[in-house]
């Protein structure tokens, strides 16, 4: 998933972004209200957090800012106010999901795969041919046999499988999968696409991951040429 942590506490927002890094998503960074809106007007993100003691405008007002900005990506709200009351109010300002602070990061991931979740309730599978994907269940199925991928390469074939038959540049892909500032000029998205192959076409009987010359990849049925979900 995109992430948008929204965290003046640099420390904090590191130790943030280098957990939920590790666990294949792509976060980007905001240290204000401010930076959060504009980012969020140009960013469709699955999953935004946003701590409610925030320089200027406070966390409230930013998500209730979101809302009227119509971002309908959920909002997990960071915060050390754990009252009822004040959860009530976060949860009416527009927020999906209150956690207080200090948190266990094993919580905080239970909320953020609960959050991703939601998006895809009434279409949870994504399929392609022979090669089914979970993203509730974080599995990867291929003539049935389990595929098994690392964080990074899960993200990256749902990413593929959500635009199966579309040409993906590797800019857009360095922008989803990995952190909007990765140098996509590095040869690491071909590594990662070669490790996908060897484990999701390798030993099947014909391949979906296509290489277009001087542009990107695309993910189709080669025998129809056309994309099924």
């Amino acid at each position: 998933m995109r992430i948008l942590v929204v965290e003046d506490q640099r420390k904090t927002a590191q130790f943030i972004k280098k957990g939920l890094a590790e666990h294949g998503h792509a976060v980007d960074l905001a240290g204000d209200g401010r930076d959060a809106e504009a980012a969020a007007r140009v960013t469709d993100y699955d999953l935004i957090l946003l701590d409610v003691m925030l320089p200027g405008q406070d966390g409230l007002e930013v998500c209730r800012n979101l809302r009227r900005l119509k971002v309908t990506a959920p909002i997990l709200m960071l915060t050390a106010l754990s009252s009822t009351e004040d959860k009530v109010r976060g949860l009416d300002y527009g927020a999906d999901d209150y956690l207080a602070k200090p948190f266990a990061f094993d919580e905080l991931l239970a909320r953020v795969r609960a959050l991703g979740r939601r998006p895809r309730a009434t279409n949870p599978k994504l399929k392609i041919a022979d090669l089914e994907l979970d993203p509730s269940m974080r599995k990867v199925v291929r003539s049935g046999k389990t595929v098994s991928l690392t964080a990074r390469e899960f993200a990256l074939l749902e990413f593929l499988m959500e635009r199966a038959g579309q040409v993906i540049t590797r800019t857009a892909i360095a922008e989803r999968v990995w952190d909007i500032h990765f140098d996509s000029e590095s040869n690491v998205i071909d590594v990662y696409v070669n490790f996908l192959r060897k484990k999701v076409d390798k030993g099947f009987a014909f391949p979906l991951i296509h290489t277009v010359v001087g542009v990107g990849y695309v993910l189709k049925d080669p025998r129809s040429g056309k994309a099924a979900r």
